[in-house]
C-alpha cells in the first residue's frame, strides 16, 4: 500500500532529538509563552524574511486575528469586503467571517488553481479593503503584481500561506510578500506539528504588536486587558517541536519537487490533466492535485493498486451548508474542479520508487 501521506513516517526521524529535548523542558516547567515560543518565533520569522513571527493557536486564528487586528488599528471596519479564491480551504472563508467582514468569492485560475488577478480587475469596488491571496497547494501566486494592485488601490494584501511553508521567489518566501500573512501548522502541513499551531508573519511593528495582545486576552501585561482579545496561543511542547523540524524544511521541500518533477515528467494519460506550475522552485507541493472527468472511477482504480488518493476539495466553500447565503452564487470554474481535482501522493518520505508506481497505475488506467 502507498499511502496518500505517511505522518508517522515524516515524523519519525525527530522522535530520538524531542525525547532528548523533554528533560530540559519539563525542568524549565514553563508551558505557555515562554522561551520554545520565543526561539521559534524568531527562528520563523528569521526563515521567513520578515521582523515578527507571532505564534497561534492554528492557522485559522492566525488569519482571524490578521483581521480583528486591522479593525482594531482602523485599517478595516466590519462589514468591509475581502476578496478571497472560492476554491480554497474553508477557514480562508470562515477568518473573514469571524472576523465580521464580508467575503467577495472569485474564481481562480483553473490551471494554476491560484487567485486570478484579471477576476480582480474585473470585479473591483470601492467597497473591497483587502484581497486574501491563497498560495493553495504550495505554489506561490502571482504576488508581484498582486501586491501592486493593492498598493495601487491602497487595500491590503494578506496571504494565506497555511500550504506554501518555504515556498519562495527568487529566494523570497511565502510569508513576506503581504502586509501579513497566516500558517499553521497542522500536522501533515510542509512543516508540521504534533497537533494544532498556527503563526502570522508580518514586518508591521504595531500590528505585531496588536495580534500579540489579543492572542492573549487582549492584554500585553497580566491582568491588564486593553481590549476584548481571545486565548489563541502557540503551544510550548508544539514549538519545541516546530524548531527542530524548521531545520530540515527546505530539504524536505526539495524533495517533494523531485518527486514533483517526476510526476509532470512522467504521468501521460489523455485523461489526466497535470497542474501548470509555473516555476518549480516556486512550489513547495504541499499538494499535487491532477484534474480528471473520471475521478471517481481513477480513486477505485488506483485504490485496487493500493495506493491511496484524496481529494482537496470535492464541496466548494460556497456550497456548503455553513454558507447557505452565497448558495446562489454562479462560480463555474470552481464548481467545475470541486467534481475534478485528486490529489496524488506526495511527502517528504514518498520514495521516486513509489512515485514510479503511481505513475505506472496511472499510465495504465483504462475507462
Amino acid at each position: 500500500m502507498i499511502p496518500f501521506f505517511d505522518l508517522k513516517k515524516v515524523n519519525a526521524p525527530y522522535l530520538k532529538i524531542f525525547q532528548e529535548k523533554l528533560p530540559a523542558f519539563f525542568d524549565k516547567n514553563w508551558y505557555i509563552l515562554g522561551q520554545e515560543v520565543e526561539n521559534f518565533e524568531k527562528n520563523f520569522a528569521d526563515y521567513c524574511g520578515v521582523k515578527h513571527a507571532i505564534g497561534v493557536g492554528n492557522g485559522l486564528d492566525a488569519l482571524v486575528l490578521i483581521f480583528k487586528a486591522y479593525i482594531h488599528l482602523g485599517k478595516l471596519q466590519k462589514g468591509d469586503q475581502v476578496i478571497v479564491p472560492a476554491h480554497t480551504f474553508i477557514a480562508s472563508v470562515l477568518a473573514i467571517k469571524e472576523a465580521g467582514l464580508e467575503p467577495v468569492f472569485l474564481e481562480p485560475n483553473p490551471n494554476t488553481f491560484n487567485i486570478d488577478l484579471n477576476e480582480i480587475n474585473n470585479n473591483f469596488n470601492n467597497k473591497i479593503k483587502g484581497v486574501l491571496c491563497v498560495h493553495l497547494y504550495g505554489q506561490i501566486a502571482d504576488v508581484e503584481e498582486l501586491s501592486q494592485f493593492c498598493r495601487t488601490n491602497h487595500i491590503l494584501f494578506v496571504e494565506d500561506a497555511a500550504q506554501s511553508h518555504g515556498a519562495n521567489i527568487n529566494g523570497k518566501k511565502a510569508g513576506s510578500f503581504g502586509d501579513a500573512a497566516g500558517f499553521s501548522f497542522y500536522p501533515a502541513k510542509n512543516l508540521g506539528a504534533l497537533g494544532d499551531g498556527g503563526c502570522i508573519t508580518t514586518s508591521n511593528d504595531e500590528l505585531a504588536m496588536t495580534i500579540k495582545k489579543i492572542r492573549n486576552y487582549g492584554s500585553e501585561k497580566k491582568y491588564v486587558h486593553e481590549f476584548m482579545g481571545v486565548n489563541s496561543r502557540l503551544d510550548e511542547l508544539q514549538a519545541l517541536f516546530l524548531n527542530i523540524k524548521l531545520a530540515d524544511l527546505d530539504a524536505a521541500n526539495v524533495h517533494r519537487q523531485k518527486v514533483a518533477t517526476y510526476y509532470l515528467n512522467h504521468i501521460k494519460h489523455p485523461d489526466i490533466i497535470l497542474p501548470e506550475v509555473e516555476d518549480i522552485n516556486q512550489h513547495v507541493f504541499h499538494l499535487f492535485v491532477i484534474k480528471t472527468k473520471n475521478r471517481q472511477a481513477l480513486i477505485a482504480y488506483l485504490l485496487s493498486k493500493g495506493i491511496e488518493t484524496h481529494i482537496h476539495y470535492p464541496i466548494a466553500p460556497h456550497k456548503q451548508l455553513a454558507f447557505a447565503a452565497y448558495e446562489n452564487l454562479h462560480l463555474p470554474i470552481t464548481e467545475v474542479l470541486q467534481h475534478e481535482v485528486l490529489s496524488l501522493p506526495i511527502s517528504s518520505v514518498l520514495t521516486i520508487d513509489e512515485a514510479q508506481m503511481v505513475v505506472e497505475a496511472l499510465n495504465s488506467w483504462t475507462i
